[in-house]
């Protein structure tokens, strides 16, 4: 860095309008951000491990869901950050109930809608050839500016939110629109609109010749004529009225004519010059950070308004960084829900929780019973409770993990030389070394591809490590006995019908195992169910 002599101060206005804002981000810094309220208040997951996790518990797919149609915002990277502070889970907790009341929302995507159009006329400058209309195109989008930023501070002041966070960023913008740098802006941007709303001329067209003259104030002929042959209207005439270009884009007529124009006016069409290389970086990054990032707000609220009509509930969960007792009432897969609501079927819901010393739900029960949905749902929750979302469900208390791992069954890959158990084996200790007493582990159908000794003896293994940390986990297993190791473990059941247990009813209760899980399992691999049984003697 190269020391410069400060012996007067600088009067060049870029110079100005640096250090103004310097000071007004000195001024009004304590607004960070509308999703993070720290700089260490969330990590980014990475990798293909991390892309897995959100693949095995379809979170892809509510995240695909949250942001389609609205790309223009990358939220992608903000649903793959998952929180580290439960202060920030509840920061979020707070705008998203400020952001409940409707007169307030509908502030905001006002504010956002204004801004999509400011945008919109940006590309549009962008893409025009002709300076002056290029010019007039970056004048009208820093005119829509100023009017959303402005309305949105007024309308905040009336709103009065009461989360930190909008809080925060209404004396932000209070602030900011009271500042010489925005006043500066909206008075250079009004009087340049009325000057060039003041333009006149005329256009005198003799044959292919066009003369461009200063506005005099001609006599109408139009009309004149217009009047005198109305008597002789009969019926209905041939319309010779013509419509201008709807093109953005002046042809080169326009274009010369308007050449012309800035002949006879180039002091106001100099100003507008000058007003475009000074307000090039008119656009304050704080607001333009708040534009984006508050739809993540906005798209986690259109998603959760598609299921209220179903009869399906969302909640705030109580979120704790320390407390492993958890519990969920009314809980449902939301990719799953996302699917039957569009095909117009129920969706079950369930409940279930955890109390010192539980840490460990072991799922058994019948084959395609919802064994793998319930094990979702557990991983889905703690998910999305760590981005600070609302979650699926009436009530939910539950855990701000550090890491989040899942460990489900795989179709063996031919290109491996390894075996598909060994493989299983690798990933699992992978995961075990790295996991910590904060970490939740969802295990889904593991141990699948070996003898049931042999899966028992490993399975209590396993079992005794994950213990051993005091990790969280679901453990969807064909091996009941893993469900009475200690007082560690609960025994979570996938239910049937008493009256027909053929028929599943998807319902995941806490009761003992009933030993008929390896069997069920054992039955469907060699097609010795009931139902098998049937179609292969054709009865």
């Amino acid at each position: 860095m190269t020391a410069r002599r400060m012996d007067a101060p600088s009067h060049d206005p870029d110079s100005i309008v640096a250090a103004t804002r310097a000071q007004l981000h000195n001024r009004y810094s304590g607004f960070r951000s509308i999703v993070f309220d720290r700089p260490d208040a969330g990590s980014v997951l990475e990798g293909r491990e991390a892309l897995g996790v959100l693949i095995d518990l379809n979170l892809d797919q509510i995240i695909a869901s949250i942001t389609a149609g609205r790309e223009e915002y990358n939220l992608q990277p903000l649903f793959c950050t998952p929180l580290l502070h439960v202060e920030t889970v509840n920061y979020r907790h707070d705008i998203f109930r400020d952001l409940d009341n409707p007169a307030l929302l509908g502030h905001i995507e006002t504010f956002a809608q204004k801004m999509r159009s400011m945008r919109e006329q940006l590309r549009q400058a962008d893409k025009i050839r002709y300076i002056y209309q290029k010019q007039r195109w970056f004048l009208d989008a820093v005119d829509v500016y100023c009017d959303a930023v402005g309305r949105l501070t007024r309308d905040l002041t009336v709103a009065d939110p009461r989360s930190r966070g909008l809080v925060s960023f209404r004396e932000y913008l209070t602030s900011y629109t009271t500042s010489g740098e925005f006043l500066a802006l909206l008075a250079a941007t009004r009087q340049l609109k009325a000057s060039l709303s003041a333009v006149r001329y005329c256009l005198y067209i003799e044959g292919p010749r066009i003369h461009v003259g200063r506005y005099e104030a001609l006599v109408d002929y139009g009309a004149d004529v217009l009047q005198t042959f109305e008597k002789f209207k009969q019926g209905t005439v041939q319309e010779y009225r013509f419509d201008l270009s709807s093109r953005p884009e002046m042809n080169q007529i326009e274009a010369a004519v308007l050449d012309r124009v800035v002949l006879l006016y180039p002091e106001v069409f100099a100003s507008l010059d000058q007003y475009c290389s000074r307000h090039r970086d008119y656009l304050d990054a704080t607001i333009r950070a708040f534009d984006r990032e508050v739809h993540f707000y906005i798209a986690c609220i259109d998603h959760i308004k598609r299921f209220r009509p179903i009869g399906l509930h969302f909640c705030y969960p109580t979120v704790s960084d320390r407390s492993k007792d958890i519990y969920g009432r009314e809980v449902f897969d939301l990719a799953l829900a996302n699917k039957l609501s569009g095909e117009k079927k129920s969706v079950v819901s369930n409940d279930f929780y955890l109390q010192d010393p539980e840490r460990i739900m072991v799922v058994s029960g019948a084959n395609q019973g919802g064994k793998t949905t319930f094990a979702r749902i557990f991983g889905q929750l703690h998910y999305l409770a760590s981005l600070g979302c609302p979650v699926p469900g009436s009530e939910a208390k539950l855990f701000l993990f550090d890491r989040l791992f899942t460990h489900f069954d795989k179709e063996e890959d031919l290109k491996n030389l390894s075996g598909k158990l060994e493989e299983e084996l690798l990933r699992i200790h992978a995961i075990l070394e790295r996991a910590t007493p904060n970490s939740i582990l969802v295990m889904n159908e593991s141990l699948g591809s070996t003898t049931l000794s042999d899966a028992l003896v490993l399975g209590d293994q396993i079992m005794r490590q994950i213990m051993q940390r005091g990790m969280l986990c679901v453990y969807v297993t064909f091996l009941d006995e893993l469900a009475s190791l200690s007082d560690i473990t609960v025994s979570m059941v996938a239910t049937v019908d008493p009256k027909d247990p053929s028929l599943r009813t998807f319902k995941v209760i806490r009761q003992p195992a009933d030993g008929l899980a390896y069997a069920l399992a054992i039955a469907k691999k060699y097609r010795l169910t009931y139902q098998s049984l049937k179609e292969r003697l054709g009865t």
